[in-house]
This record gives structure tokens, sequence and C-alpha cells, in this order.
């Protein structure tokens, strides 16, 4: 008989095997992150095309969006902290092996970069708003030094623009690489994540551009936009499935979460089948001049980002590395 000795310090389930200590705040802040990521991306390259005159909401109005919706995503994780009061120590120190340190860094410049490209847009696009405003620095003796900022953003609009675009790039990877750079959970740990999670992201801003433009041509743009997406998303969930079935026995485990196990119905109904090929059909239909509302297909994307992170977040908690 051949005896074998396991030592090991594992004592409960957080430690390893299924644990959730990620509730909903935690894929409603990486599904609204990627969100901004995509409105910025989409703000930035329109201010930079050749087209930008031709739509209204994705050159002028949508880059208000993005600190409203990153704000609403940093609440959702500021509510899943556990001391809220120490949060200001994320920038007392930079650790460059940290996601979530370059997440936090990455973050502080996006705010200020996203505010620059508004004020580059507000007096043509917000036209209400920056009277406002104004108005209201007036009292406080800021309004000047207020146009100073706003001269500035429109003088310099494209170089504004061309500095958003890797900041935006990073915050929609980086949303990825905080599940993936856990590497005691097997179905987080892919390089897939990052590229998944930015397209989707910037998937979901294109369908709310077209959710909420009132111009055709600008409708039909992203359209095709979108679909493309569609596709690349569907190519990436294609690698990650390949990957983690080449991978050793844990990887596998893993993967049958969604291939057979509790997972499998969700992942395939509510993210590939309604969140990516049943948009895509109605989207290819639209482009070739059927009349299908344009506004199912665009909430449908959005809808399957978000289930998106839910189902991969709670996939990667389900997963782990010993069994007994």
């Amino acid at each position: 008989m051949k005896e074998i000795t396991i030592t090991t310090n594992k004592i409960t389930n957080i430690v390893n095997g299924h644990f959730h200590a990620w509730g909903w705040e935690v894929p409603v802040y990486l599904f609204l992150g990627g969100l901004t990521a995509g409105i910025l991306l989409i703000s930035a390259i329109m201010a930079i095309s050749k087209q930008k005159s031709k739509f209204t909401l994705s050159t002028e109005k949508l880059s208000l969006w993005a600190p409203i919706i990153l704000s609403l995503g940093m609440a959702a994780l500021f509510l899943d902290l556990k001391h809220k009061l120490y949060v200001w120590r994320f920038y007392t120190a930079f650790e460059i092996t940290s996601p979530m340190s370059w997440g936090s860094w990455i973050l502080l410049f996006v705010y200020p970069l996203s505010f620059f490209l508004i004020l580059s847009t507000i007096r043509k696009a917000y036209p209400k708003l920056n009277k406002f405003t104004e108005s209201l620095l007036l009292k406080i003796k800021l309004d000047k030094f207020y146009n100073i900022l706003i001269d500035f953003s429109e003088k310099n609009r494209k170089k504004i623009a061309f500095t958003v675009i890797p900041f935006a790039i990073a915050l929609g990877v980086y949303t990825g690489i905080l599940l993936s750079a856990f590497g005691s959970r097997p179905f987080w740990n892919s390089s897939i994540l990052g590229p998944l999670f930015l397209v989707s992201g910037l998937s979901s801003a294109v369908a709310a551009v077209i959710l909420f433009s009132k111009e055709h041509s600008e409708k039909e743009v992203f359209t095709r936009i979108d679909l493309g997406l569609l596709i690349i998303e569907v190519i990436f969930i294609i690698f990650l499935i390949i990957g983690m079935a080449s991978s050793s026995i844990q990887y596998k485990k893993a993967l049958n979460l969604i291939l057979g196990g509790p997972l499998t119905a969700p992942f395939w109904i509510f993210i590939f089948s309604f969140g990516l090929l049943l948009p895509g059909f109605f989207e290819v239909l639209e482009l070739r001049g059927k009349k299908i509302p344009s506004a199912i297909a665009a909430l449908l994307v959005i809808a399957g980002g978000l289930f998106l992170r839910f189902i991969i977040v709670e996939a990667g908690q389900m997963s782990g590395w010993l069994t007994y």
C-alpha cells in the first residue's frame, strides 16, 4: 500500500473551492467601467474622424455620459469594499504587479481627461448646461477660469482625443485583467479576458449610440460597427474555450461549468444566444433593409454585456485548483 500525506492550510471554502466573496457590485462595476471605456473611445475617435460633422450624438454629446456612468460603477465598487474609510490608501502607493493599483491610477487620469473632452463640445452640445454651469461659477468668481478651460479644450480637442484613447483602452482591458490576474481561479486565469471585456464594453457603448441616436445615418454606421464587434466577441469566447479545453485538468473542470455544469444554460442562452447571435442576426436583417427596430438589437447587446460580467464573475468564484 502506498501512503500519501497531504498538508494544507485549507480550513474554509474562502481559501479554495467555491466562494462568494463578490456579489452583484463587482460585475456591475466591471460592466459600467467597460461601457465608460467604450464611450470614451467612440468620443475620442469621432473627435479625430473626418465624419464627425455628420453624427451629433457620438461626436458632441456622448462624452458627457462617461464620468456619469463611471461614477455609478465606482459607487457600486465602493459598496463592495469592506473598509470603506481606507479607500484613499490606493493612492498612497503604486504597486506595478497589482491590477487594482493600476486600475486606481488609470481612473485617476480618466476623470480629468473625460472632463476636458466634454468641455471641448459643451458649448455646442449642451448650451443650457453650459450657461447653468457658468452662472453657478459666476457666483464664486470662477466663470473666467471656466471659459479659459473651454477655450483650451476646443483649441486642443484632437490632442485631448489622442491622449484619451490609450487611457480608454487601458480602462477597458483592466476590467478583464482584474479577474485574469487571479491565478487561483482557473476560469479567470486567461489572457483573453482583457481583450474580451474591452470589445464587449465598446460593443455596449456602440449599442447605446444606436439606441439613443436620432440620426438614421449614425444608426446605420454604428450598426455595421457593432456587427463587427459581435463577431470579434464570438471569436474571443471560442478562443477562451479552446484555451481552457487544451490546458490542465483544473481548467477543464472550470470549463465544465459552462459545458454541462450549472452555468451552461445561463452562458449559452443569455450571453452567446441572446447577447451575441440574436442581436447580430437582427442587425444583419436591418442592414439588408428589413424593418427591424434597432432598439431591440441594441438592448440585447447591452444586456448581454452585463450578463457576461455576472456569469464570468460567478464562474471564477465557483472554480478552484484543489478538490477534496
